[in-house]
């Protein structure tokens, strides 16, 4: 495929894969934080499928050393997600819910090390780049406010803009063990990072529904910043970023 964007097929979108065909929140009458949030960042997913960065992954032609940067400072970003994955265990209002962010704070060092591993080494010894840790730092930031609502809708888009650009691409690639970039496509299209995603979802519904209309406008207030941080994210390894001075 040589376009320049990703595909969105007529597809179930990945926003109404749970509580299918109930658009509405079940306690309030309204619409779910997840709906709201998934169309209030409609331009920004567009923005981020026309991102060459993915489009030169999906084909193949993604420079090898654009993609060893990336996954640097992927794997420095992760290690920071991950505390506040951590974070939002310790604040968790139920025992079900400490346990999925646990275990996503341990994926996020043990199982994604896995992945960065064939391609990079040391990552600890680079520097964050400037987008890297304005991201991870925004995110850190919301851990410390000690709102968990708010924090849930934070690293919500780490979950779901990667479900959703993996499954795509994993849609539109043919052999995995071919592609060069194969390793990564099967991780973020796999269909058990999928459910971990409709979890997340389902938990910032949750949140949403207990929460005051100004605590959930603050919820997607942090869930738009973030998405906007993916696509930043994503612009800034396709542009080698670093520091503009010493």
């Amino acid at each position: 495929m040589n376009d320049s964007t990703l595909t969105r097929p007529a597809l179930v979108d990945p926003g109404d894969a749970a509580d299918p065909g109930d658009a509405a929140d079940s306690a309030g009458g309204g619409p779910r934080f997840t709906d709201e949030a998934w169309a209030a960042t409609a331009g920004l997913r567009a923005a981020i499928d026309a991102l060459p960065f993915l489009s030169e992954l999906r084909d193949g032609t993604l420079p090898e050393a654009t993609f060893r940067h990336y996954m640097t400072q992927d794997a420095l970003y992760l290690a920071r997600y991950g505390r506040a994955l951590a974070f939002a265990a310790a604040q968790s209002p139920s025992t079900d819910e400490l346990v999925f962010f646990a275990e996503r704070a341990r994926d996020c060092i043990v199982v994604e090390r896995e992945l960065h591993a064939a391609r990079i080494t040391d990552p600890d010894g680079a520097a964050l780049s400037p987008t890297c840790a304005a991201y991870s730092s925004y995110l850190l930031s919301l851990a410390g406010e000690g709102c968990y609502p708010v924090l849930v809708a934070g690293v919500l888009p780490c979950f779901w803009i990667y479900d959703d650009v993996g499954t795509r691409l994993r849609a539109d690639v043919d052999d995995l063990g071919a592609h060069p970039f194969g390793d990564w496509i099967g991780t973020y299209g796999d269909p058990v990072f999928a459910e971990q995603t409709r979890q997340a979802r389902d938990i910032a519904d949750a949140a949403a529904r207990a929460a005051s209309p100004a605590v959930r406008a603050r919820m997607l207030e942090a869930f738009v910043a973030a998405s906007r941080y993916e696509w930043m994210f994503w612009d800034a390894a396709y542009r080698l970023e670093g520091w503009p001075v010493g």
